[in-house]
């Protein structure tokens, strides 16, 4: 057992809740305010874009919440996923560290996207809904969504962040070969879209306001998203659960160390979030670390208030960390981590001290990502590069210490449709594009005055 690289569970093991973050938060998060009244959101509000199963989750305060039959049964095609002793990576870099990494990247669609997918569309179809409309960046969660939609027969539609588009062609195919319909985001088909230049890059904010808009005018037609909201983030955790199961497993009795990427806040808060809940009961005291890129550092340079997840203004009011709903990212690869905003939930966690965040320039990401590759065998997401990145920070930290710690990544998917990225990496043209500080004070500028 002792060489041991590759820990599952048994089908009898599968994880059967979805854990509630908010159930053991000391201080309970913020609500978040209707964008005309300012007023806290109800049901009612949320009711055009979500059915009522996706509300109730939004808002419950169970501490767990029973994951349906019929989603388990798609689950089993690709879960639980394997948890990897990174053994070979701790031997090149010469550390005491254990360093472990959960593997998203055996979904269908190549990430940790399809956990939520599968029930959002699930959902809906229960409800009569017969048309969903999404944005996706770099394109895994627009993957995700169409290839659960065709399992349920409902009727896909993408927006596309523009930069994402025009660098990603695969990963359009990709999602046209799961029979979704795929739109360059801004487009003309809105009038979001159509308040910017056709040619404009882009961003998550962009798009989120082209397909709530095209959702809002259809009775037929929802919303889904791929991350930020509180349901999506309940869905994800399925992610930690079996982290805690597969640790055990491998003789482990906690980790010291949980670092993810965090763009929107679901890859994050699904493998953090049941540590998080050890951690606060008492059982076991790890840093959670949430890694996002220099040019886009919500968590790091952001402010905590409240803003619009969207950059039409037609979204609810979140308190959460935001670099101002009107900021456009430049076109990093890690294009799922082109948010303007954060999860609220993982906005209150950090900002209540139980969360750490630091942000990292694309190269070393990429830099670490080869290494991971060339000893792991798994060419990683540019989005999770970024924990791998500073997982080798504290690996090599480890080593100066001679510390034995334990440390958990989240692998959040596989980059084999980001190769173009690795491409420009290796041929020397990617650069890191650091926000500055004149860009953040006029992106924040924008961001509403809520008393």
């Amino acid at each position: 057992m002792n060489d041991q690289v590759m820990f599952t569970l048994d089908e009898a093991e599968q994880v059967t809740h979805w854990y509630n973050l908010t159930a053991d938060l000391p201080t309970p998060p913020p609500p978040p305010l209707h964008p005309g009244t300012r007023e806290p959101v109800g049901p009612d509000d949320l009711a055009p874009l979500f059915p009522p199963e996706l509300i109730a989750q939004e808002v419950t305060s169970e501490r767990y919440v029973e994951i349906p039959e019929p989603v388990l049964a798609v689950y089993r095609q690709y879960r639980p996923s394997p948890l990897y002793r990174a053994r070979r990576w701790e031997q090149r870099l010469g550390t005491p560290a254990r360093i472990y990494y959960k593997y998203e990247g055996v979904s269908p669609a190549g990430s940790h996207k399809t956990n939520t997918a599968i029930p959002q569309v699930y959902y809906n179809k229960l409800n009569g809904i017969s048309r969903l409309t999404t944005e996706t960046g770099a394109g895994q969660w627009g993957t995700a969504l169409s290839y659960a939609s065709a399992l349920f027969g409902v009727e896909c539609e993408v927006w596309q962040v523009g930069a994402s588009y025009d660098t990603k062609p695969q990963r359009r195919t990709l999602i046209e070969v799961f029979g979704g319909t795929v739109h360059r985001s801004p487009s003309r088909l809105t009038e979001s879209g159509k308040a910017f230049p056709e040619d404009h890059p882009g961003s998550l904010g962009i798009a989120i306001s082209e397909a709530v808009e095209v959702a809002a005018q259809d009775p037929a037609a929802k919303y889904a998203l791929g991350s930020v909201l509180n349901h999506v983030l309940l869905h994800q955790t399925v992610i930690g659960e079996e982290a805690l199961r597969q640790l055990a497993k491998a003789g482990e009795s906690s980790a010291d160390l949980v670092i993810g990427c965090a763009g929107g806040g679901s890859n994050f808060a699904g493998l953090s979030f049941p540590f998080l809940r050890e951690k606060l009961a008492g059982n076991s005291s790890p840093r959670i670390l949430a890694v996002e890129p220099t040019s886009c550092p919500t968590l790091t340079r952001g402010e905590y208030r409240y803003d619009f997840g969207d950059t039409a203004g037609l979204t609810p009011l979140m308190k959460m960390y935001t670099l101002g709903h009107d900021f456009v990212p430049s076109a990093i690869h890690a294009g799922g981590l082109r948010y303007h905003g954060m999860a609220p939930l993982v906005s209150h966690a950090v900002h209540e001290g139980l969360i750490e965040a630091t942000a990292l320039h694309q190269t070393e990401c990429f830099e670490v990502a080869l290494e991971f590759a060339r000893t792991q065998g798994i060419v990683a997401a540019p989005e999770s590069s970024h924990a791998l990145a500073q997982a080798r920070r504290e690996a090599l930290a480890a080593k100066e210490s001679g510390e034995e710690k334990v440390i958990v990544i989240g692998l959040s998917g596989h980059g084999l449709l980001e190769l173009g990225a690795y491409e420009s990496f290796l041929a020397g043209r990617l650069e890191d594009d650091p926000l500055s500080e004149e860009a953040l004070t006029a992106a924040l500028d924008g961001v509403p005055v809520v008393a």
